[in-house]
């Protein structure tokens, strides 16, 4: 088994008998609380113009027990932002500024209470397909060649790494994307995570076998786990097992919610907070170390997992 990466240890420990927990949806949360997010930049339009908005969600989710604040970034590109009429240097401060907000909610905590380990900011690096906001990010069937999707997740690193304790490249939905994440943070010294789209129990979004996807980017001495994210949370078991199949990395996972988003709406029954406490239970039991939500879950659903972890501490036969 390798080494736990020191920025993981007040979490896992070195045995990797504890875990870390994961905010959950930022830009739903967003929406939930009224802000219209209809736009190509999701989130990161309120970079412009309210980013205490993401600063209040960051906050609650740190107040509910999780252990990061994930940036407002996701969909966040130098292109996008010059579509709006930036500068290029306007469009990095953009950038940086989602960073700032992130890193302040990790500040304002660990003074709330420093006996406890500082949250870490973590920058949301999204697949290419996010910065097209047209749902490819779920099936990796992208026109653009390699060359162009190298050079959107290098800039976009170049401007979020430095300021970030973690960098999470989310949503990877297909092998070729993996492959060349995997040439790009071979270069970045800021520690990641990858974790990729699934569409069923066994296979990311462009029909690849998960096993596949993880072992393109494993062996890259920067990536610290790997795992899957915004996927029902009924495959992440499955999915756990077969990640622990083929690598000894910790591995994250943070499905949605439950629900679909069809015909510009959410669909079906969101799960209880409850229950996402139940179900995380058994991806611990299975090898997940980090554990949090994607689309639609909440800071109550954060809360389920910070008790989930509290129990586990307390119980001499915690997974």
């Amino acid at each position: 088994m390798s080494a736990v990466h020191p920025i993981l240890e007040p979490w896992l420990g070195a045995d990797r008998s504890g875990c870390m927990v994961l905010d959950g949806g930022l830009a739903t949360e967003l929406q939930t609380r009224g802000h219209d997010l209809n736009d190509a930049l999701w989130s990161a339009k309120l970079l412009l113009d309210q980013p205490e908005a993401i600063l209040a969600v960051h906050r609650d989710f740190l107040a509910a027990g999780a252990d990061v604040a994930t940036a407002a970034s996701y969909q966040a590109s130098v292109p996008g932002l010059r579509a709006r009429g930036l500068s290029d240097d306007e469009a990095r401060q953009v950038l940086r500024s989602s960073m700032e907000l992130a890193r302040r909610a990790c500040d304002q905590a660990h003074a709330r209470d420093p006996s406890t380990p500082r949250p870490l900011a973590v920058a949301s690096l999204g697949a290419y397909g996010a910065i097209l906001a047209d749902g490819s990010e779920y099936r990796g069937d992208y026109a653009a060649d390699d060359a162009t999707i190298d050079r959107i997740h290098r800039e976009r690193l170049e401007v979020l790494a430095p300021l970030a304790d973690l960098v999470a490249c989310e949503t990877i939905p297909c092998l070729r994307e993996a492959e060349v994440l995997a040439r790009v943070l071979a270069t970045c010294p800021t520690p990641a995570w990858v974790s990729f789209a699934c569409r069923d129990h066994a296979h990311v979004g462009h029909g690849e076998t998960i096993e596949r996807c993880v072992a393109a980017v494993a062996s890259v001495p920067s990536v610290i786990m790997v795992g899957v994210n915004c996927c029902a949370p009924a495959w992440v078991e499955p999915l756990v097992r077969r990640i622990a199949s083929v690598t000894a990395l910790p591995i994250v996972a943070y499905p949605n919610a439950g629900e679909r988003y069809e015909h510009g709406g959410w669909c079906g029954d969101r799960i209880a907070p409850a229950e996402l406490g139940r179900l995380a239970q058994r991806w611990l039991a299975a090898g997940a170390r980090a554990i949090g939500g994607c689309c639609r879950t909440t800071p109550a659903h954060v809360a389920a997992l910070h008790r989930l972890r509290q129990d586990r501490a307390a119980s001499p036969h915690r997974a």
